[in-house]
């Protein structure tokens, strides 16, 4: 994955509603689901999370549901974040990603292989 660019990781996480959002994300989770816990408006959540997701902070999954109504599900992906200057005195971030899971590396590998052939 990209690293996700600065300004975006320090805005995410400078906004007391984006923190707590994460804050009840554990696991995975709806829209609806965290709203509800939050306590804030669906519309704010789905902004916010907008955020997080864009810089790289959030990670989504579609479940599939029989009726045809798909749900998006939410997880935090990342474990840390740190924010260092490089060489060239300029910040950098970096995010650092829970271990991926058997399923997830599989998916990696016959990515990478389909690049190959």
């Amino acid at each position: 994955m990209d690293t996700p660019a600065l300004q975006s990781v320090l805005d995410a996480l400078d906004d007391p509603v984006c923190r707590e959002l994460i804050k009840h994300l554990e696991g995975t989770a709806t829209v609806s689901e965290l709203s509800e816990a939050a306590n804030v408006p669906l519309s704010t959540t789905y902004r916010k999370l907008d955020r997080l997701e864009e810089a790289s902070l959030l990670k989504t999954e579609t479940e599939i549901r029989r009726d045809g109504h798909h749900t998006t599900l939410y997880h935090v992906d990342f474990e840390r974040v740190v924010v260092a200057l490089d060489e060239d005195r300029e910040f950098e971030v970096a995010v650092e990603r829970p271990p991926k899971g058997a399923e997830e590396r599989l998916a990696a590998l016959w990515s990478e292989v389909r690049k190959e052939t």
